[in-house]
């Protein structure tokens, strides 16, 4: 009988320590999801930071391009106010497009391209352009990883028992999906 006791306990204690293993490693993913969305939001408030710097120095130059500037603080605010994963990403995406117009409009202004202010921003965006990548890429591969744990047999029961929910990846607009049209 006591031999009985001690495998039932011996069992019990397994099984405790098991879901003790698989809610820590659940929470360890989870708080790495939500770090690498941290990492997102610093390099997008960097971008949102260094956009009025761009629109004030192209506006000096390109005054008649009322339309395109509005259209950049726009994007910009709702942007800013976006809430939640895909609804930051269709702001994120939609901010993207309205950059690339005034980059586009930065073309018909040589005297534009040659200053150095407009360079070191231009530059200084190109950069933050290419950590957001980073940054979605290390987060969705963080999403990935989290999602992964938490549909598996038999760490899903234990997510399901704890409400654990599916992150969303961060991902790209349609439009940017697109070949880029090039005219010679």
């Amino acid at each position: 009988m006591e031999i009985v006791l001690y495998v039932i306990l011996g069992i019990l204690i397994i099984a405790i320590l098991w879901l003790i293993a698989i809610y820590n490693g659940l929470i360890k993913l989870r708080n790495r999801a939500d770090e690498a969305w941290s990492d997102i939001d610093v390099q997008l408030k960097r971008r949102y930071d260094l956009i009025p710097n761009l629109v004030e120095t192209v506006k000096g130059y390109a005054t008649h391009e009322r339309e395109l500037f509005e259209k950049v603080t726009r994007a910009r605010a709702s942007a800013m106010s976006a809430k939640g994963i895909e609804e930051k990403g269709k702001a994120e995406n939609m901010l993207s497009d309205t950059l690339k117009s005034l980059f586009a409009v930065v073309e018909n202004y040589p005297d534009l391209k040659a200053s150095d202010n407009f360079a070191k921003l231009q530059d200084e965006l190109s950069d933050t352009e290419n950590k957001i990548q980073a940054s979605r890429r290390f987060y969705n591969g963080q999403v990935r990883d989290f999602n992964t744990k938490t549909e598996i047999f038999p760490n899903n029961m234990v997510a399901s028992w704890i409400k654990f929910k599916k992150y969303e990846f961060f991902e790209t607009g349609e439009n940017e999906k697109e070949n880029i049209e090039v005219k010679f």
